[in-house]
């Protein structure tokens, strides 16, 4: 059984080509895609269909919006343990200069922030730019 199918298993999602295609690309570039990356990487684009299908990957914690200070909105496949209750992707987005791609740093999270008295914090993103490892390892 194919990774992507098993992902969609995990989630309880049905399963159908166009979902797998999507998993299947997520995990081929191992970076953050937007859904113009998407829809060129597609055989058959259809936006409706990925917009309601990365709706409900993200509602259902398959995958997660990748914040890189771009205007452009991008997503990332989630960890394993993320699911529809919780997403854990308090985790560092690497945004490379040279090639656009946002990276997923797992493991390296996002300090602990303590606001002052009567300020609540819904969300906390770091952004870090520079350049990465493959785009540091050209000649």
């Amino acid at each position: 059984m194919s990774t992507s199918t098993n992902i969609l298993k995990k989630h309880s999602l049905r399963i159908t080509p166009f979902r797998l295609d999507v998993i299947d690309i997520f995990i081929k570039a191992g970076h953050a895609m937007s859904s113009a990356e998407l829809e060129v990487m597609l055989e058959k684009p259809d936006r409706i269909t990925l917009y309601r299908t990365l709706k409900s990957f993200e509602d259902k914690g398959v995958i997660h919006r990748a914040i890189d200070g771009t205007l452009t909105q991008k997503y990332a496949l989630c960890a394993p343990h993320c699911d529809e209750h919780h997403h854990h992707d308090e985790h560092v987005h690497f945004h490379c200069q040279l090639c656009e791609n946002t990276f997923c740093l797992e493991g390296v999270y996002v300090p602990k922030v303590t606001l002052p008295t009567g300020f609540k914090i819904n969300q906390t993103d770091m952004i870090v730019n520079g350049i990465c490892e493959k785009c540091g390892n050209r000649p």
